[in-house]
């Protein structure tokens, strides 16, 4: 899927941090889970 500016560098930027954001939310989110169980 091509949209409209998605090459633009701000686009980048925010699918980038988007991204990052949600593997370190779950990467969190397993360690909480991780100490809560054990």
């Amino acid at each position: 899927m091509k949209f409209k500016g998605a090459d633009s560098p701000l686009a980048i930027v925010i699918s980038t941090v988007l991204v990052l954001g949600g593997i370190a939310f779950l990467l969190w989110w397993a360690l909480q889970t991780a100490y809560n169980v054990g």
